[in-house]
């Protein structure tokens, strides 16, 4: 049976769409093919509509995973988070992208627009999927998330 490859979702509002556009050709320069759930323009916008959306899309499974990026990276994390099935995690360096994915099994990779450059997006997003998840003592904990 052939496996089907994996669509990254994608989501930004306006201050994180340049770092989007950056992500995208990551993305292809890896062959990973993506859904981008807008914004589209970097025209002011709210990031909670494109967050659902991202969102949504993970849940109907679409895509798996997701990155989202807005101006601090708090505002897209938050409007995702609020969705009971996604893990979604903020991340400024690559250790935190290693850590959301090895003890909380993260499905969206969130990164604060304004404040990382093109390099090290490339470093968190390299460190996001080259790490598994250990599973083990940290099923328990992801298990209790849910409200």
């Amino acid at each position: 049976m052939e496996q089907q490859q994996q669509i990254i979702g994608l989501a930004s509002d306006h201050a994180g769409f340049q770092l989007k556009q950056f992500v995208k050709q990551y993305l292809e320069e890896k062959g990973m093919a993506y859904h981008d759930y807008g914004t589209y323009t970097e025209d002011s916008c709210d990031y909670s509509d494109f967050g659902h959306a991202l969102a949504r899309g993970i849940e109907q499974g679409e895509v798996y995973p997701g990155i989202a990026i807005c101006g601090s990276g708090e505002g897209i994390n938050m409007t995702l988070n609020k969705h009971q099935q996604i893990r979604a995690g903020l991340c400024w360096i690559p250790e935190i992208a290693h850590l959301i994915r090895q003890h909380n099994n993260a499905n969206v990779l969130v990164m604060p627009g304004r404040f990382i450059d093109n390099e090290m997006a490339r470093r968190i997003m390299d460190e996001f999927f080259q790490t598994d998840f250990e599973g083990g003592r940290h099923q328990k904990r992801i298990d209790k998330i849910p409200v």
